[in-house]
């Protein structure tokens, strides 16, 4: 089998967990704040805060600017539930932003239009999330400054796009946000088992989110409401949680890390090569965003006919081809819709769900199992196309 994903593990990211398990601290040792060190100095932002997934990292920076009851949250409908349920947690309410369906990124002209309409009827939304679907940025230029014109915060889910770049800076500089999300999944572009991390600019948003993953506690005398009564003292400022990652996941995502320029380079030759490959099939291949350089984390082909998706998908994964869809459009899970959401209030994202398999795209993935993957694809739309009916 041949998955759509998967971890790149080397010998020096053994031995790196290895040294921790041999060390004098599992967790909450000095491996965490190295990784996010080592990921400020990739990215460029000053504050990282690791966390144990990117749905905690989501949670704390919607937590961390304030979203809570009677608030409003716009993020895409092409994503990973937890993008939108980061702000359901906080008790807010949640809206859909339609895609470009070029890009499957949220549409600066769709948003500009709702934004319109939601200022006349007063229900402007606190935050937005766009998200760097497949690990290209969305036109943020464009989509910050229709935000913040309107005072909306915002929250990049670059969970897919770490070493990605827009504009040549790199995805994670909160150039265009306030916080920038990341993920550290072992499908993702490195890996620390599980783990996230949020970044941003702001030393009092850093600081909320690093009291949030952990119970809302501080140990600093200076911050303290009460005189110490010991070198033990300890106070709670806040309602949080424990969302820390240990030092055994940070020492890999440390070592990981030191391979992340050549990984996204691997995975940007896969995607060209791709787009050569496939330019003689009847698929729609994936748009670039302009000044946009992809972490490709994901690539999605879309079937020129909807109506061959499911046996295309079957035949693959019976050939021993991974593929996926990536996503669901959120609004349709039965949670969203049992909230008044509905098939057709979002056409675009319906479209491209619709159409849409995820191919095979990782670093390790060989030219030789590339060129099975394209085989079996184009096998597989010729043999379902023969048996498919036409529709009256």
């Amino acid at each position: 089998m041949i998955p759509y994903g998967r971890q790149d593990i080397s010998q020096a990211d053994v031995d790196a967990v290895c040294e921790v398990l041999a060390s004098d601290f599992l967790t909450q040792g000095p491996k965490v704040p190295a990784f996010e060190a080592a990921v400020c100095a990739v990215t460029g932002a000053r504050f990282g805060v690791a966390v144990n997934s990117a749905t905690s990292a989501l949670h704390l920076a919607c937590l961390a600017l304030g979203v809570g009851p009677g608030d409003v949250v716009w993020t895409s409908p092409v994503t990973f539930v937890a993008s939108a349920n980061c702000a359901r947690l906080c008790g807010a309410e949640v809206d859909f932003v339609d895609i470009d369906p070029d890009t499957f990124n949220l549409c600066p002209v769709a948003l500009e239009a709702k934004l319109t309409d939601a200022e006349a009827a007063g229900r402007l939304p606190k935050v937005l999330i766009p998200v760097h679907m497949c690990g290209q940025s969305p036109a943020m230029e464009r989509i910050a400054s229709l935000a913040r014109a309107k005072g909306i915060r915002i929250i990049e889910d670059a969970s897919h796009a770490i070493g990605a770049r827009y504009q040549g800076v790199p995805v994670g500089a909160c150039a265009h946000s306030d916080i920038t999300v990341f993920s550290f999944h072992p499908v993702k572009i490195v890996t620390s088992g599980e783990g996230g991390m949020a970044m941003t600019n702001d030393p009092v948003l850093a600081e909320r989110m690093a009291d949030l993953r952990s119970h809302g506690i501080t140990r600093d005398a200076a911050r303290m409401r009460q005189e110490p009564d010991g070198p033990w003292y300890y106070e709670q400022l806040a309602l949080g949680l424990n969302y820390r990652l240990t030092d055994l996941h940070a020492a890999l995502g440390l070592s990981q890390l030191s391979r992340l320029d050549a990984f996204v380079a691997r995975r940007n030759a896969l995607a060209n090569r791709y787009d050569r490959l496939l330019g003689g099939l009847p698929v729609d291949l994936p748009g670039r965003t302009e000044g946009a350089y992809s972490a490709f984390h994901l690539y999605v082909v879309r079937l020129h006919d909807a109506r061959l998706r499911r046996k295309v998908f079957e035949f693959m994964r019976c050939a021993g081809i991974g593929v996926n869809v990536h996503y669901i459009p959120v609004h349709l899970q039965p949670y969203y819709r049992d909230l008044g959401f509905a098939p057709g209030d979002f056409p675009a994202s319906e479209a491209y769900y619709a159409r849409a398999i995820t191919l095979p795209l990782y670093a390790g993935l060989s030219d030789g199992d590339q060129d099975r993957v394209v085989a079996v694809l184009g096998e597989a739309i010729r043999s379902v196309s023969a048996d498919t009916v036409e529709m009256p």
